[in-house]
């Protein structure tokens, strides 16, 4: 854990952050919103480190006692609410984790800080346990949310909470990242933020995969020849490139194969202009299925069918 100076873009958002700090006007609850990568954890970690730091700035001392606790993640006031199956976050692991525990002050800071991450997760019955607490919180405590989908959490929550997302960090400062700290040849890191789409947590797991060329070669050849291959060849196709869950993007700037622009132009002259229409369409929906949490290799595959058809 280390505090805000090494988080990659975001910047509005931190800066609100340390002015609540310096303010003295930090809020009892928050609800970070972002995409799995997107740096949620990342930013939680740097707030409740500052917030427990002996020094009390708006950045971490990184040396006190507090700062070296919450950097080994050991610190008795940071609490991480831990589930136990993965898909739910049940009402017994809020009230024991979170709403019986809050009651209790301090060890030896300011703050009492818990992180729930994936917090769309709990249940109806976990977050109107956690409700009651945001309603009436101890003074010293702080409530952090971490969730992918903030739509999946109940009004009466969101509303108790500081919403703040964290938007897509510029693709310059993801390959100034990704070859400055990883040592990412130029070429490799270009391929990596046009697949990562501004998620620094993506780019780094495809910087570092070793079959990360495999992918890509897997993600052309679908691309380029969906029209000529059979359903079981295009699930196949899809399978091995779904822990990626890699985006189509439909500006031509955004392309991640931008090498393969004759090929791609060459494809678009088969189809008419209905033809055409109906992929988008279907991209379209496709994005939108996902977004919903769809299952990702059905609505790939379904869409690749459409590319087929067109």
């Amino acid at each position: 854990m280390s505090g805000f100076q090494n988080i990659i873009g975001h910047e509005q958002l931190v800066r609100h952050l340390k002015n609540a700090i310096q303010m003295n006007k930090v809020s009892h609850a928050y609800l970070f919103q972002g995409d799995s990568g997107s740096g949620k954890r990342t930013v939680a970690d740097a707030f409740a480190m500052t917030l427990q730091c002996q020094e009390g700035g708006s950045e971490p001392c990184g040396a006190c006692r507090s700062c070296r606790q919450a950097g080994s993640r050991n610190h008795p006031d940071i609490i991480y609410v831990t589930h136990e199956k993965p898909n739910s976050i049940g009402v017994d692991e809020i009230r024991d984790q979170l709403v019986n525990d809050i009651q209790i002050k301090p060890y030896n800071g300011k703050y009492k800080v818990y992180i729930v991450a994936e917090a769309e997760k709990m249940t109806v019955q976990a977050q109107n346990a956690l409700l009651k607490t945001l309603e009436e919180p101890p003074a010293y405590a702080v409530i952090l949310l971490l969730t992918s989908n903030g739509e999946s959490l109940l009004e009466t929550i969101r509303s108790r909470c500081v919403l703040l997302n964290l938007r897509p960090v510029p693709d310059s400062r993801v390959k100034q990242y990704l070859m400055e700290r990883l040592e990412i040849p130029d070429y490799q890191a270009e391929v990596c933020v046009a697949f990562a789409q501004g998620n620094i947590g993506k780019a780094v797991m495809l910087a570092s995969s070793d079959n990360f060329h495999e992918i890509k070669t897997s993600a052309l050849q679908l691309l380029r020849n969906v029209e000529e291959m059979d359903i079981n060849e295009i699930v196949a196709s899809v399978k091995s490139i779904v822990q990626y869950k890699i985006t189509i993007n439909e500006d031509a700037d955004g392309i991640v194969f931008k090498d393969q622009m004759k090929s791609i132009r060459d494809n678009a002259r088969t189809s008419s202009y209905e033809g055409i229409e109906l992929i988008l369409q279907a991209i379209q929906t496709a994005k939108e299925r996902l977004d919903a949490n769809v299952n990702f290799e059905l609505t790939m595959e379904l869409l690749f069918l459409t590319m087929k058809e067109n």
